[in-house]
C-alpha cells in the first residue's frame, strides 16, 4: 500500500528508540532509531521488526521507547487581529 493509503487507514508515523547490548562490548548501550508508519496502539509493524531483531541479530534488546503522531490532521486555523501589507 502507498503511504497515503496507510495514513487514511489510521496508520501513524511511529518512531522507536531502541537500546541494545553489543555482543563484543556488553557494557556499552548503543541506540538505534527506527521509523515507519504503524497502527497504534498494537504497533504490528514494530513488533514484526523487533521479532526479527531478536531472532536474527546478536545484540540483545535492552529497552524500546515508542512515540507516534498523525500526519494527516485537520487544518489549523487561527485568527489574525491585524495584518499590514507594505
Amino acid at each position: 500500500m502507498s503511504s497515503l493509503a496507510l495514513q487514511l487507514a489510521n496508520y501513524r508515523l511511529t518512531t522507536a528508540q531502541i537500546f541494545y547490548f553489543m555482543p563484543d562490548h556488553p557494557k556499552l548501550l548503543p541506540e538505534f532509531i527506527w521509523q515507519e508508519l504503524d497502527l497504534a496502539p498494537k504497533f504490528p509493524v514494530l513488533k514484526k521488526f523487533l521479532d526479527f531483531w531478536e531472532c536474527n541479530l546478536d545484540g540483545k534488546l535492552h529497552s524500546v521507547k515508542v512515540a507516534h503522531c498523525r500526519l494527516i490532521k485537520p487544518a489549523e486555523i487561527r485568527n489574525v487581529e491585524q495584518l499590514r501589507l507594505h
